[in-house]
């Protein structure tokens, strides 16, 4: 999988559609976005751990984890 860039609009991870709707009403577009939050963050918008840990594999594949961090 290509690097993405932070200024990419979130659907670039690969993330389930569903759970890019949610990200929306919540004003989460870009990677940048998404890539600011926490565990906690995601808990608070709803999200299970099942689809907490989806979204943590699908940004780890692209070098990138919660809470600004970068492999």
């Amino acid at each position: 999988m290509a690097k993405v860039n932070v200024n990419d609009k979130i659907t670039k991870l690969g993330i389930d559609d569903y759970i890019i709707k949610i990200f929306n009403n919540n004003d989460i577009v870009t990677i940048d976005d998404l890539w600011s939050l926490k565990r906690k963050d995601l808990k608070e918008m709803d999200f299970s751990s099942e689809e907490i840990n989806h979204i943590i594999i699908k940004m780890q594949l692209n070098g990138i984890d919660l809470n600004r961090k970068k492999y």
